[in-house]
């Protein structure tokens, strides 16, 4: 059976997606998947055994450069790439508008959410199968359940599983190291800076690596300030997702704001500490084994608001605390833990 999944971002949600493929390549023996996702994310879906070709899609650079996209050909060539292999089956598990409209160039029955389950609810009109899934439920948990209906098997009791392998992707480290991720989108998001500066010099006084990937030059800057005069802690160069990837997977460890490297962190199945402020984990959070979620209290806390501050009353002695409990507890500890 071939089946074109079309899950283009965000980091999150592609991340999400993945035990999904996990259940349905045990319930159906063969089953392989086509996946459309947003350039940036492409490498990820290649990861999963049950994944046989990543399209690539640019919709938010075709958005910006229309003109030149028709012109270059990308539109008529992704178009094309669609064309190219005949599938039983297309799950939309985005449940947008932009995603429904994609299925369009598929000659293949759709599936995907309701319209009371869908983000956009217009989406729901382009699909051939409908199918309801509660809302009240964590984001990765919705899609497991999406494509056991439209896959017709039974769900699979007990945590998701990735199906990644952390070993095959992890990078040879000369040392063992604690990995900050401190870099997000939402001004609301972000752990003080000063809070990050003591958690590093606490952790390098006991001796542990720590290391600072950065994406933009604010995160570089951000980063350096952090590093700076600690004595085990160094910035890491610039790397492009896989390489950020490799990191992740050599880590004893990781603490990280509400971002999608720290949802990669929870499938590479690396013991974390993820702070959350604006948003509350019960939908988006990290998920998976040794995952520990701290989350901001006060008047500003899980409102969702992208620019009002929340994380101030989240003190670092406290992530110190959860972090070394982390860096000490046996694997068993965490099975079957969120």
């Amino acid at each position: 059976m071939r089946v074109l999944l079309i899950k283009t971002s965000s980091l999150g949600d592609v991340v999400h997606s993945l035990p999904a493929l996990t259940d349905a390549a045990r319930a159906i023996p063969g089953i392989q998947f086509d996946w459309v996702v947003e350039e940036g994310f492409a490498e990820i879906p290649a990861w999963h055994p049950a994944v046989a070709r990543v399209i690539p899609v640019a919709i938010r650079r075709w958005r910006k450069n229309l003109w030149q996209t028709l012109k270059h050909g990308e539109w008529r060539r992704f178009k094309a790439r669609l064309g190219e292999v005949r599938y039983d089956l297309v799950i939309d598990a985005q449940g947008l508008l932009k995603s429904a409209w994609l299925t369009r160039y598929v000659k293949a029955p759709v599936a995907g959410l309701d319209r009371d389950s869908a983000r956009e609810p217009i989406a729901s009109r382009f699909y051939d199968r409908t199918y309801n899934v509660p809302r009240e439920q964590h984001a990765l948990e919705r899609v497991r359940q999406l494509f056991a209906q439209a896959l017709d098997y039974p769900l699979p009791a007990g945590l998701g599983d990735y199906g990644l392998n952390r070993a095959q992707l992890a990078a040879p480290a000369a040392q063992p190291y604690v990995l900050f991720l401190h870099g997000t989108t939402w001004p609301s998001k972000h752990w003080p800076e000063t809070y990050w500066r003591e958690l590093a010099e606490q952790m390098s006084e006991q001796g542990w690596a720590i290391r600072l990937p950065w994406g933009n030059e604010q995160e570089r800057a951000r980063a350096e300030r952090i590093a700076a005069g600690v004595e085990h802690a160094a910035v890491l160069p610039k790397l492009n997702l896989a390489g950020v990837a490799k990191v992740i997977a050599g880590a004893q460890a990781c603490v990280a704001v509400d971002t999608g490297l720290g949802h990669l962190a929870a499938a590479l199945d690396v013991p974390s500490i993820s702070l959350y402020g604006p948003t509350l984990p019960g939908r988006v959070g990290a998920y998976g084994r040794a995952q520990i979620h701290l989350c901001a209290s006060g008047p500003n806390a899980g409102l969702g608001d992208r620019h009002k501050p929340c994380l101030d009353a989240l003190r670092p002695e406290r992530v110190a605390t959860e972090l070394q409990a982390l860096l000490l507890a046996p694997p068993s500890l965490f099975e079957g833990h969120v």
